[in-house]
């Protein structure tokens, strides 16, 4: 008898402790959903956690250059004073174009030996004529002719050498002036005198013409970068001059020297600049992306939430049923983050009004 009243209030026990379990389960859930407004409830947006091989983002800076190929340097080749420039820092000028007058004493008497040596071989051109002549007639040895020839010959050569040097000084205007023509087609990047400046013969360069229809975009790459950035690799680049523009580009040059005075690496990049998007000395950000085969969850930058030195996100678990969890980041890339521990591919993560459901749920983290 007394068996059977224990076994009873056994019985009686267990069947109130699992009453009271389910009232307590149901009050916790009741009130997790009563959290959560129900407009919140029927406007949530979610969208999975993928795993993704990570994509990996590199930012570097770098600047815009000229294309050493495609510029040259006027350096005077005698000594002089400036008359006038045609020109000024940034003129388009074209090829053949006179774009300073100098004058130089110097010059002078190359001019002198210029106008001697045109007399001389006129003068070495009519003996030859007559020589000529008297040869076809027998009144002249083939001697003589041959000599006639020589004379004709070295003047010639002489007055073609004058001819030579005068060239490289310019074009001859006037007595002890030259004019400088422009030896190509371009942009004046580089002006070092004005009317009035003392020149000397293998000084400073005067000015500088460059071909700006593509320019080199350098890139500093430091050794830590080494093992992301490679020869070939697509590239974006954006500058402050113009903002929320993306241009494409290739880096087609990786240095292997480090430069001595910046202790990085240079990278090239060749852009077309027919428009003349780019300006020399422009500072510019290059950003670089490379997927690597390590797989991880993905999820959208947006979704994550960064409360109290730590990053949450807001999972849903069935449609009125939330949950909140610390994740850890590996890496950030666009506007996609790499998780490497708290939630798992598969999972719903809210995406709209996150925030107000972590504000709601936090509290029973």
């Amino acid at each position: 008898m007394l068996k059977g009243k224990i076994t009873t209030l056994f019985v009686l026990c267990i069947v109130f402790i699992t009453a009271s379990c389910s009232r307590s389960s149901g009050k916790e859930a009741t009130e997790s959903n009563a959290i959560l407004n129900p407009v919140f409830l029927k406007n949530i947006k979610t969208t999975k956690a993928v795993l993704s091989n990570q994509q990996e983002e590199l930012t570097l800076t770098g600047k815009v250059e000229y294309d050493p190929d495609k510029i040259i340097n006027y350096v005077p080749l005698i000594n002089g004073v400036v008359e006038r420039t045609y020109f000024s820092l940034g003129d388009k000028v074209r090829k053949g174009q006179i774009l300073l007058d100098i004058r130089s004493p110097e010059l002078t008497q190359l001019q002198a030996d210029l106008a001697s040596l045109k007399a001389e071989e006129k003068i070495a051109e009519r003996e030859l004529k007559t020589a000529q002549s008297l040869f076809d007639s027998k009144m002249l040895s083939e001697r003589e002719l041959l000599e006639a020839l020589a004379r004709s010959n070295q003047c010639k050569a002489s007055l073609r050498k004058t001819e030579m040097d005068m060239s490289l000084y310019g074009y001859n205007k006037d007595v002890g002036t030259f004019s400088v023509k422009a030896p190509m087609s371009g942009y004046i990047v580089h002006k070092n005198i004005s009317s009035g400046s003392t020149i000397a013969g293998g000084g400073d360069i005067a000015f500088t013409i460059a071909d700006l229809s593509n320019v080199w975009i350098t890139a500093n790459v430091y050794a830590g970068n080494l093992l992301f950035v490679k020869e070939g690799m697509e590239v974006n680049i954006s500058t402050l001059s113009y903002p929320g523009e993306i241009f494409g580009g290739k880096i087609s040059m990786l240095s292997q020297v480090f430069d001595p005075e910046e202790r990085v690496l240079k990278a090239r990049i060749i852009m077309p600049n027919k428009e003349l998007t780019f300006k020399p000395e422009m500072s510019v950000i290059i950003k670089l992306h490379n997927e690597t085969s390590r797989q991880l969850v993905a999820i959208p930058s947006d979704a994550l939430i960064f409360d109290n030195e730590a990053y949450f996100v807001v999972v849903q678990k069935s449609p009125e049923d939330f949950e909140v969890k610390q994740v850890t980041i590996q890496s950030h890339n666009r506007n996609i983050s790499y998780i490497t521990s708290g939630v798992e591919s598969g999972e719903d993560i809210v995406i709209k009004d996150q925030l107000l459901a972590y504000t709601g749920l936090k509290d029973k983290l």
